[in-house]
């Protein structure tokens, strides 16, 4: 078992701390995520990410209880999805999402996009707030949220959240919210870190991997964890899962990270735009 004291934790706002790395599990099947789960945590993870959208928080629960990890070492996301925004509606989503999980409390509990035109966001901001205050959940946050997401949640209810969970990745690297974020005490965690694998393709990391006798995709893992990123790599397979944790032992230089930071592009977003995603 890989040693789980080498990942770093960053602090979170409300005083939670919570693992630089973690393990998502979007698109893994039902019935082969407690699996999944296990192994991760078995090579070291300590975060795993999930959400009501992806529709295995049952096998999530499973793995954390058969891996052999005590449960006060593993933190665990889920996520409200759009169709229970609202106060009412974000309370009781959470209570099925914390029944299926089969867990006494919810790590982290983020709102999965703002949906803006629905403009419900600021009722299930509330709903999160109280799920907080009464330690059902131990953070709270959101995904997807945009600069005046953030500053309209913050300003109507009092509370600035823990996470913002963002498409982020070195051709998308979002360096206006991510400073932001830094501002107002915001941890950013970045979803689809290696850009759904197009990222890896590129020459760049090839070359800096090589450099360091790493792989690609283990230098873009790095290069976010350098920046004080939190970053979810996904992967079902064992040995990806094992590769993506290795990235403890090395360092990118100043140059690789300049050449990284070129690579940005304003049009370089995969994902829905949180302005008008329903």
């Amino acid at each position: 078992m890989a040693d789980a004291a080498r990942s770093p934790v960053l602090k979170l706002n409300d005083g939670q701390r919570m693992p630089q790395l973690g393990l998502g599990v979007l698109q893994a099947p039902p019935d082969e995520t407690a699996e999944v789960v296990r192994t991760a945590l078995q090579t070291g993870y300590r975060l795993i990410d999930t959400a009501a959208a992806y529709r295995n928080e049952a096998g999530v629960g499973d793995g954390v209880r058969s891996s052999g990890v005590p449960r006060k070492e593993i933190f665990v996301t889920t996520k409200l999805w759009n169709t229970n925004h609202g106060y009412d509606e974000a309370l009781a989503a959470f209570d099925r999402s914390q029944q299926r999980l089969g867990l006494d409390y919810i790590d982290l509990f983020l709102i999965h996009w703002p949906v803006p035109a629905q403009g419900r966001y600021i009722d299930a901001w509330r709903a999160m707030v109280r799920l907080h205050e009464e330690g059902r959940v131990r953070s709270i946050g959101v995904s997807n949220f945009m600069i005046e997401h953030l500053r309209r949640a913050a300003a109507e209810t009092g509370v600035t959240p823990a996470v913002n969970q963002i498409e982020l990745h070195p051709k998308f690297q979002q360096s206006e919210l991510h400073a932001f974020h830094a501002g107002q005490g915001i941890v950013t965690q970045s979803w689809s870190p290696l850009g759904r694998g197009d990222s890896i393709k590129h020459a760049e990391f090839a070359r800096i991997g090589a450099r360091h006798g790493k792989t690609a995709a283990q230098a873009i893992i790095r290069w976010h964890l350098q920046q004080g990123l939190s970053v979810i790599p996904k992967s079902v397979r064992a040995e990806r899962i094992a590769e993506n944790f290795e990235v403890f032992d090395f360092a990118l230089d100043e140059a690789d990270m300049a050449a990284i930071a070129k690579l940005d592009d304003a049009a370089g977003r995969i994902g829905p735009d949180p302005l008008v995603y329903s």
